[in-house]
């Protein structure tokens, strides 16, 4: 399944984030967005999962784009999890994880069938969710909520995955738990995988292709090691950084410094 922006203009009303656009995201692969705050990578994310609707452009999956798809038939490609998603009072895990087989009922308030209860299950276990599956969502802590909407976003049995900003407000250990479970789904499913993250040394250690974005406009595209070089991260982020290799990954991980602005830069910051 290949998904396409081309030519994309994307943004609010008459504020334009993203402008003439073009990028295709790899299938089967892990893919970070990156970048500094405010440059456009939650509005590329919405945009390309048909949350927001592009102000000029397309998106295509394979092909058709994804303004011409049924919402449902949308939906059983594409699941998204949005930036701090909030859950009814009460809710218990499986309560939620079971909302993420509503686009393969016939009606929402559809009877369960086996194959949703087989989803299901096989969603808590993958994200080790079982043991809290009665629990109410507001009981949990940060790591395991973000664990039980992930595990809803998997129930939807999807082949392309978005995830914004999955490691927001979580503790060091938290956010290497989030991100191995999402490595997990990618190389044990094939699951294609798009995220916004901050944290970029994360980025270079779990995804397998970053976009690095600067005020709306895609600078640097490839592998952590085609992209992850002292220029972008002054270019994109204004940081100094020394490189170096990570001793278990061998991915690149950078130790960043702080940099004197160029006037131009500053007239942007």
């Amino acid at each position: 399944m290949e998904l396409k922006a081309r030519h994309l203009k994307a943004g609010y009303d008459k504020n334009v984030i993203i402008e003439d656009m073009n990028l295709t995201v790899p299938a089967h692969k892990v893919t970070a967005l990156i970048g500094a705050n405010g440059c456009g990578k939650s509005t590329l994310l919405k945009t390309l999962c048909r949350i927001q609707p592009p102000l000029g452009g397309e998106v295509l999956l394979d092909g058709r784009s994804i303004f011409a798809e049924d919402s449902r038939q949308l939906a059983k490609k594409l699941a998204i999890l949005p930036q701090n998603p909030q859950a009814p009072a009460g809710l218990t895990v499986r309560e939620l994880v079971n909302y993420g087989r509503a686009p393969h009922r016939a009606r929402f308030f559809a009877r369960t069938t086996q194959e949703d209860r087989r989803m299901v299950e096989w969603a808590l276990q993958e994200t080790d969710m079982t043991a809290f599956a009665d629990r109410p969502i507001e009981a949990l802590s940060g790591g395991q909520r973000q664990r039980a909407w992930i595990a809803m976003a998997i129930a939807q049995d999807t082949e392309i995955l978005f995830l914004d900003e999955p490691t927001s407000f979580l503790d060091v250990a938290h956010q290497m738990d989030v991100l191995t479970l999402v490595r997990h789904l990618n190389t044990a499913y094939g699951k294609t995988i798009v995220m916004v993250i901050h944290e970029i040394n994360e980025a270079a250690r779990f995804a397998d292709y970053l976009l690095a974005m600067k005020h709306g406009t895609l600078l640097y595209e490839g592998t952590p090691d085609e992209v992850f070089t002292k220029e972008m991260l002054a270019d994109v982020f204004g940081i100094d950084a020394e490189l170096l290799r990570d001793p278990r990954t061998d991915r690149p991980h950078c130790i960043p410094y702080v940099r004197d602005l160029t006037k131009e830069e500053k007239s942007y910051a």
